[in-house]
């Protein structure tokens, strides 16, 4: 009885041996596994960080050539307008009854006008450019064609003569 009990003893003792160095291999097999999927996530992250970075200095590109324009723009109406309001002075000199000089201002008014409608504008289109240039700065470049933008659907008319009526 003692000789089976020790049998039995050494026979569980070497599965438990067994069980335990399966058991330490499968970890280090685990460790090892996890270990190369992290890598892997972290060289994918890689490259996103690279192209995050380079678009965030495309997007300094674009807003500091914006910004030169605006400040272009900016110095040239500054001059146009110093330029304008000295010939008006000179010719304010020169004037010699009060119909002229009245005249005058009316023509310097009205290309005034002009000319700060024709300032908007260019600085409408600084702006609109730099929005463009921006967006395609930011977006990622996809192969292929790019997809047109999404458009809302119109609403049934009878629905919308059902809010009307419901808003009366």
């Amino acid at each position: 009885m003692q000789l089976a009990i020790s049998e039995f003893i050494e026979e569980q003792r070497k599965g438990l041996a067994e069980l335990f160095e399966n058991l330490s291999k499968s970890r280090v097999a685990a460790a090892r596994t996890a270990a190369r999927r992290s890598a892997a996530r972290i060289k994918e992250l890689n490259g996103r960080v690279r192209a995050l970075a380079r678009s965030g200095v495309r997007l300094t590109a674009v807003s500091q050539n914006a910004a030169q324009d605006l400040i272009e723009l900016h110095a040239e109406i500054v001059n146009s307008a110093l330029t304008e309001a000295a010939a008006q002075i000179e010719r304010l000199a020169y004037t010699e009854s009060v119909r002229d000089m009245a005249r005058l201002q009316a023509d310097v008014l009205q290309a005034a006008r002009q000319r700060i409608v024709d300032d908007l504008a260019r600085a409408v289109t600084i702006l609109k450019d730099a929005a463009g240039e921006a967006r395609s700065a930011v977006v990622p470049a996809k192969a292929g064609k790019p997809s047109a933008p999404k458009r809302r659907q119109k609403k049934a008319p009878a629905k919308r003569a059902a809010r009307k009526a419901a808003r009366r």
